[in-house]
């Protein structure tokens, strides 16, 4: 059997997610600030082994599947109506691509930490001539038959294995199995397939964290293993501009009335700006200068959102969540009180929070001070993140 030349890897997202409860598919709810799927599909990306990555979400829900990926180099496919017609699509697609892959991993997205020594498992089986290996984890639990009522019809877990994705095949191998499949019965994973058709599978170590999401509450108990991987981190941003006329006045993303605007490179959207380095400085990511020069004059007039939203985007390629921001808007004029809703409302559309999550408050310096005579307006913001452990190494 060749060794893998290569590699691609199928995830799987085309199922509705309904055991699992919430208001949308459990593939595209987000797990700990980053969507089910884009940390499914991540862990491939970031192996390093994969050439392809196929993605097979519901017809309906492309547009959704591709915003949850964001940027990332995917080729989305409609799923079918049963597992086995979603994975067969994504086979088809792959088989048509100029360079078919020599194998492939296939994996369920509701399985969103996938542990780069189960790849490597997986992979070293394939290069050593199987014809397809799958995680396996022994069974821990006593089992009992289920019309025992009295509970003594005890199974014998020593022979049992609990089967994982991802599963990795030989590609023509599965794919033949797929074509050929007549079945009674829908499958439940693709090493059954591969079976029926006289190809043997090796069965390499699992992974706990492979956990899949399935019923109520296995979101939330997954929410709570990242929460307890995360530390706590602050950052402090601080940023002032001067007042002029003939500028419009841009606070908290929200177009203000007045008088005067703020005069800077940018929309000068001083809050945003001090928002924007509170998180940079939790990240340990410099300031707003340093990733958004005003010496670069493609930035000239540049609306501030884009800085936030890059901020915010640091966060989640960090596995971080935003827990908190507060920020305080110093000035004498205009009011920030009757804005106050509608920055918050507009902050939280930015950063993909509940306005629950974003404080913003107003002060003045007794008019002592540039603030306290108008000529400017200061912002100081508050940002409280988690991190995962290994981002302070």
């Amino acid at each position: 059997m060749p060794e893998p030349r290569r590699l691609a890897a199928i995830i799987l997202a085309a199922g509705a997610g309904s055991r699992s409860g919430g208001v949308m598919p459990k593939q595209l709810r987000p797990l700990a600030g980053k969507p089910v799927i884009a940390r499914a599909l991540d862990a491939f990306a970031d192996h390093g082994a994969f050439a392809d990555l196929v993605v097979a979400c519901p017809p309906d829900a492309r547009a959704a599947t591709q915003a949850a990926l964001g940027g990332r180099a995917v080729i989305i496919v409609d799923g079918g109506d049963t597992r086995r017609a979603s994975v067969r699509n994504a086979l088809e697609a792959l088989s048509r691509l100029a360079q078919p892959p020599s194998h492939v991993l296939i994996h369920d997205s509701a399985r969103p930490l996938v542990p780069a020594a189960v790849l490597d498992r997986l992979i070293g089986a394939l290069a050593d001539g199987a014809s397809g290996a799958i995680p396996v984890l022994p069974v821990a639990d006593t089992l009992v038959l289920a019309q025992d009522e009295s509970a003594g019809g005890i199974v014998d877990r020593a022979p049992l294995r609990r089967v994982q994705t991802p599963q990795a095949f030989v590609f023509d191998a599965v794919l033949a199995a797929h074509r050929d499949w007549e079945g009674a019965q829908e499958p439940t994973d693709d090493a059954q397939m591969l079976r029926a058709a006289g190809h043997a599978i090796r069965l390499v170590e699992g992974d706990a964290a492979l956990e899949k999401i399935t019923y109520p509450g296995d979101h939330e108990r997954m929410e709570r293993q990242f929460a307890s991987a995360l530390v706590s981190r602050t950052g402090l941003g601080f940023d002032v501009h001067r007042l002029v006329q003939g500028e419009p006045l841009w606070l908290g993303g929200v177009e203000i009335p007045h008088s005067h605007g703020l005069s800077g490179h940018s929309d000068a959207d001083v809050a945003i700006h001090a928002l924007v380095d509170a998180i940079l400085g939790a990240l340990a990511e410099g300031d707003i200068g340093a990733h958004f020069p005003p010496s670069d004059p493609k930035w000239h007039k540049a609306t501030s959102d884009r800085f936030l939203a890059f901020a915010v985007e640091r966060v989640a390629a960090r596995g971080g969540i935003i827990d908190h921001v507060d920020l305080t808007i110093i000035c004498e004029a205009p009011r920030i009180g009757p804005h106050r809703e509608a920055m918050r409302a507009r902050l939280a559309t930015i950063m993909g929070l509940s306005p629950a999550h974003i404080s913003v408050k107003a002060t003045t310096t007794e008019r002592l001070g540039l603030t306290g005579r108008g000529e400017g307006i200061a912002a100081q913001a508050i940002a409280t993140l988690r991190l995962p452990a290994p981002a302070l190494d």
